[in-house]
Parts: structure tokens; C-alpha cells; sequence
């Protein structure tokens, strides 16, 4: 169902329910209202409908209940405020009624279209909330705060840089004006501009050094560049304040229980995984969280828990999700493969359908691609770009073993490993757009339209933001991420002397993988089936095929299974194509301590083993379609 649709059908279940109540068929109303309520809890319209029938039905204290979590959802109710207002005041509760009365006298202040703008923005309901406000902009013209609202509808539909625009612009009239700066480092945030949005943060903690909300995006930000150890300390003391809700306290738990897990500190971690849970019991992402440390065993207890939880028909889509991935996790650990991939299956195809990714749309963006990244178009361009060899790329499929291949090379004493970094993509975005069906580059072609100068401000550029990352003052430095095997024609255009490594995974061990790993929001959204999955491989691989042949012996192919049977033979190897010495220290890759966030960030805290290589087989029975699928990708040496 689009979203327009799933508001008309929202919209006409509430018209259905206050007709009743006009009827005075009030518990027929409020039947209604709790359908309505399982398909959009968030809904903040239905609360305030409910409190009205409550209200006929004398219930006052259940009415004022309904209208709280309307205007926690909804700040912009005035509707709402009033009856919170002339409830209290019945009950006798004086101070109560003067908080709702100073809402009202808010909203009452504003002008109705920004009030109805805000209250649709709460919903939601973002194409209404923008058509209501672009009618206010052209009868009442500009305001910052207008202008403000616009930037929050953009940045809520999930265009950071238009919101980022709009918000630099309204900061360059009303540096003052926090909510809107605060907005921005929110813009920041969402675009992965981690430092930016932090020098934000901080320049607003400077006259509010105890504002939560800004601590909360100040901890984002620190996350987002890798900075784990002080959000450790700042959430704990944010969890040691008052918490509005049992909510805020879980996603505390949360957020403190992965930087942690970054940091290698386990332990600590799972106990604030549990916190979480206590919190809130059906916390998807914190069960999620759990099984994702791959190294954490459920008991029939905590199975027990999450299946009760994942069967509950008023769970929303994403906590379902999560907790669908965690009991596939924890039923493969008890070796009942059968139900576990039901679980993955089940999991992957409720995660698909808010998922706009197509292969076809893929496979058009490779062929763009390869017919404009030709040999003639490297050969005229030789010379350009940054003179730097400090960033060493290391790129292929997620789940191929790069974290590996990262924790390996970041234990040289010359190399420090970063993260995956979306620098690179982000670029690729600027220059060339990007498809909303696979989130590729539009127009490939148009990275040829680069000057020389361009090409190298690019890639100093590139060194630039990327140095907020590197704190350790090695010479060179690793950006892991995988999706950059896309983009190794904009690399050699910028960074023609940067190291790229391409890690390989045997097909169906790497495809499985990526089949039982839930990625975060949007990223790798290809891995939600096992045909698409298999889609992907294949352009993966003649995307490879074809950097060899345009660019041949620029990037190095190390294949996983060769670094598991000779982990020193591939070091030396890798370390030899850098141009580095070999390091025994290469070998002892899991007494390294770094922070790391990717799936395999435990795994790679031990010993390198064997256990990975055939995980696959034991879901073989599931597995014809993608065996299918692969077909002569299965026997390809190249």
C-alpha cells in the first residue's frame, strides 16, 4: 500500500469512528479506533478521537491518558490541549490545567496553517504538511520559521542536503536561532557529515551544556566518527538524570550498549542489551542487537520471550523484523535449521516490501557505468588527482571477510583502520545523482566532465574529511566500505596512488551470509531475497571484470578461503601491495584493539577459524533458488 493510500485508509477508518461516536454508538466507536490503532499506533488523530468517546462515556482519567499520548505524538493539537486543559481543571488540578493552557496559547499564537503544517508533519503526512505550507509561503511570504518548518518536512522525507541548504540559509539570517541549528546538525547527521553535525552540537551545548537533546545528537555524531569511548560515559550519564520514559531509557541502553560493542567490551555490552529489554520487553532492535554480536547464545527463556513478542499483532514492522532476524540466529545456534530459516525468510520478506530496490534498475547502472569508464577515458586522465598513497580501500560484497582483511592491515604499525566511510559515495551522489531504486549513480558519464583541477580538489578534499577519522597519525589508513567497488573509477580518478584490495567470498557462503544479516535503515537493501541477491553478484563480479580490463593490476583480489588456509602468505601479500614491511603483528590481528561496528566485530576479536567457511550447507535444503540462480558463477575462477 503507498502512503497516500494507507492515509485515506487511516483517514476513513477515523471518519467511521467519529460518526459512530456521533451516533452515540460509543463502544462501537472505540472498536473501531482500536483496528484502526493496530494498522497506526503513532497516529496521533486517533488518540485525540479516542479521549472524545471516553470522555461521552464519563471515563475522565482514561480520557486525559488518551490525550497525553496525543500530544506526545502531536505537540500541535490545540484541540487536544483544550480538553486536557478544561479536564484538569474539573479534576481540580490546577497546575496541570495552566501547563495545557500555556500549549494552547502557543498554537493560538501561531498562524493556523503553520499549526496545521505542523500537526500533518507529526502524522507523517508529509506531502499535505508541504502543500498547506507552500500556500502560507506565497499569501504571507517568508518567515524563518516558516522557512524552518520546510526544512524539517524535507529533512523527515529524507532529503538531508535540500533540508541542509535551507537551514544554512535560515542560520545565515538568525544565527540565533537554536531549533534551527539544531535542525541542521540533524541535516548534518542524516547526510553523514559526523563532524559538522558535532561542531554544531557543540557550539549549541556552549549556552546549554545540560540540553538532552543535544547531548543525544552530540553521542550520534561521536558514533558516526568512530569516537566511541566518550558516549560510553556521556549516555550513562544521561541515564543517570531523569528519562522521560521507559523508551528513552531502552534507547539509552541502546545506543551506550553499542558503542561497547565497538570498543570489544562484551560483556558490559550485553548487560546493557538486557537493561534495554527490561525497559522495554519488546525492544526488536535490542534482541536484534544481541544476536547480531554473533558470539551470544539465547536460552529457551529468551527464546520463549522473543517468539511471544514477534507474534504480537500490534508490534510495528521493524521491531517484527528485528526480532525475526535474532530468533533465526538464536534457532540456528539451537541447530534447528529448519525453523531458523523460516524466521530469516519470514524476516527478509516483511523487511522487502518497504524496500524500492530493483536488479534491473542495477544492471542499468552497471552498463552506464561500463561504457563510460573505458581505457581511453583512464589514459587521458593519467596523472590526475590527489598525489596521496595514505587511503587504502577495501572493497567487494558485505559478509566477504573485508572486516577481516581490515583488522589484519589496521595492525600494522603504519596503517589505521577507519570505517566504512561514505565520503566516496557521497561524491559519486553529487556528481552524478542517484537512482531511487538501487541508490547507484544515475549518470556515470558524468564524472568525465571533471577537470584536472577538480579531480585533484576532489581528492583533497576526500583526505580532508576523512582526517576527523584518523587519530592515530599512521601514514596510511583504511576506508572499508564494501559499496565502493562501485565507484573504483572515481577513485582512480581523484586518488590514482590510493591501495585498492577487492575481498572475494565463495559464492553461496557469501550470498547466505548476506541473506541472514539485516543491515541497517536502508543500507544493501539487495539482500532481502535470494534473487536479488544472486542478481547482485553477478553485477558485482562483471563489475570487476571490467576494472581489470580498463584498469588491469590496479586492484587486488584476495580471495577469503586463501587468507584462512595461509594467513601469512595473504598478509605478506597484501602488505607487499601496499608497499609496507611485513609485521608479525599482522598475524595476531585479534589482539588489536580498535573500535569497530561492523557485524563481524567480535568475530575478528578471536583467532581466524575454519567455522565460517561451510555454514552455508546446513540450510542447503533452502537453498536450490540461489544455487540456481549463481549456476556457472558457482565454477568461475576468473
Amino acid at each position: 500500500m503507498s502512503g497516500s493510500e494507507a492515509r485515506d485508509d487511516r483517514e476513513a477508518l477515523l471518519r467511521e469512528a467519529r460518526a459512530l461516536r456521533e451516533q452515540r454508538r460509543v463502544t462501537e466507536a472505540l472498536t473501531s479506533l482500536e483496528r484502526l490503532r493496530e494498522d497506526h499506533p503513532r497516529f496521533s488523530r486517533l488518540h485525540q478521537e479516542r479521549a472524545q468517546c471516553l470522555i461521552a462515556l464519563g471515563e475522565g482519567p482514561a480520557a486525559i491518558a488518551a490525550l497525553r499520548e496525543a500530544v506526545a505524538l502531536n505537540p500541535a493539537l490545540p484541540a487536544c490541549w483544550d480538553m486536557l486543559e478544561q479536564l484538569h481543571r474539573l479534576r481540580g488540578e490546577a497546575g496541570e490545567a495552566s501547563v495545557a493552557a500555556q500549549h494552547l496559547a502557543v498554537l493560538k499564537q501561531l498562524p493556523p496553517a503553520v499549526v496545521a503544517t505542523q500537526s500533518l508533519l507529526a502524522d507523517g503526512d508529509l506531502e499535505p504538511a508541504e502543500d498547506v505550507l507552500r500556500d502560507h509561503l506565497r499569501t504571507a511570504g517568508e518567515s524563518v520559521g516558516a522557512l524552518r518548518l520546510l526544512a524539517r518536512i524535507r529533512l523527515e522525507g529524507g532529503a538531508a542536503d535540500e533540508a541542509e541548504a535551507l537551514l544554512a540559509a535560515i542560520l545565515e539570517r538568525a544565527p540565533d536561532y537554536r531549533e534551527a541549528r539544531f535542525d541542521y546538525a540533524m541535516a548534518l547527521l542524516q547526510a553523514q557529515k559526523h563532524q559538522a553535525a558535532r561542531q554544531q552540537a557543540e557550539r549549541l551545548l556552549e549556552d546549554a551544556p545540560d540540553a538532552r537533546h543535544v547531548l543525544k545528537l552530540y553521542g550520534a555524531a561521536c558514533l558516526g566518527l568512530g569516537d566511541f569511548e566518550p558516549v560510553i560515559d556521556l549516555y550513562a550519564r544521561l541515564l543517570a538524570g531523569p528519562c522521560e520514559s521507559a523508551e528513552e531509557v531502552a534507547d539509552l541502553r541502546l545506543w551506550r550498549a553499542n558503542a561497547l560493542k565497538a570498543m570489544g567490551r562484551g560483556v558490559e555490552a550485553v548487560a546493557d542489551y538486557r537493561a534495554a529489554l527490561s525497559a522495554r520487553p519488546d525492544h526488536g532492535v535490542a534482541w536484534f542487537s544481541l544476536a547480531n554480536l554473533k558470539t551470544h547464545r539465547f536460552d529457551d527463556n529468551d527464546i520463549a520471550r522473543m517468539r511471544a513478542a514477534e507474534a504480537r499483532p500490534d508490534l510495528q514492522d521493524m521491531d517484527r523484523v528485528y526480532l525475526r532476524f535474532a530468533l533465526g540466529k538464536a534457532l540456528e545456534d539451537q541447530a534447528d535449521y529448519a525453523a531458523s530459516w523460516g524466521f530469516y525468510a519470514r524476516g527478509n520478506a516483511l523487511r522487502r516490501t518497504s524496500s524500492r530496490y530493483r536488479t534491473d534498475a542495477a544492471e542499468r547502472c552497471a552498463e552506464r557505468l561500463k561504457q563510460a569508464m573505458t581505457t581511453e577515458a583512464f589514459v587521458k586522465r593519467a596523472g590526475w588527482g590527489a598525489d596521496s598513497s595514505a587511503p587504502i580501500f577495501v572493497l567487494g560484497l558485505p559478509r566477504s571477510g573485508s572486516t577481516l582483511i581490515e583488522q589484519i592491515l589496521a595492525s600494522h604499525s603504519q596503517v589505521e583502520g577507519t570505517h566504512e566511510l561514505t565520503e566516496i559515495g557521497r561524491y559519486v551522489g553529487e556528481l552524478c545523482g542517484i537512482d531511487p531504486d538501487c541508490g547507484l549513480p544515475v549518470n556515470p558519464a558524468a564524472l568525465l566532465d571533471l577537470k584536472a583541477a577538480q579531480a585533484r580538489a576532489l581528492g583533497e578534499r576526500f583526505l580532508s574529511e576523512t582526517r576527523a577519522y584518523r587519530r592515530l597519525g599512521r601514514p596510511f589508513f583504511i576506508d572499508k566500505m564494501p559499496n565502493n567497488f562501485w565507484h573504483i573509477g572515481l577513485i582512480q580518478l581523484i586518488l590514482p596512488r590510493a591501495t585498492i584490495i577487492d575481498v572475494r567470498r565463495e559464492p553461496m557462503a557469501c550470498c547466505f551470509s548476506n541473506f541472514k544479516q539485516l543491515f541497517g535503515t536502508t543500507n544493501q537493501e539487495f539482500t532481502y531475497s535470494l534473487e536479488d541477491i544472486a542478481g547482485y553478484y553477478r553485477i558485482y563480479l562483471d563489475l570487476m571484470r571490467h576494472w581489470e580490463a580498463v584498469l588491469p593490476g590496479r586492484v587486488l583480489k584476495v580471495q577469503y578461503e586463501d587468507v584462512v588456509d595461509d594467513l601469512e602468505g595473504a598478509a605478506r601479500r597484501m602488505l607487499d601491495h601496499i608497499g609496507l614491511p611485513f609485521e608479525p603483528a599482522c598475524l595476531r590481528f585479534h589482539e588489536t584493539r580498535r573500535g569497530i561496528r561492523t557485524p563481524s566485530s567480535e568475530q575478528v576479536r578471536q583467532p581466524i577459524g575454519r567455522e565460517g567457511l561451510e555454514q552455508w550447507k546446513r540450510y542447503a535444503p533452502w537453498l536450490a533458488t540461489l544455487r540456481t540462480a549463481l549456476a556457472d558463477v558457482l565454477t568461475e575462477t576468473a
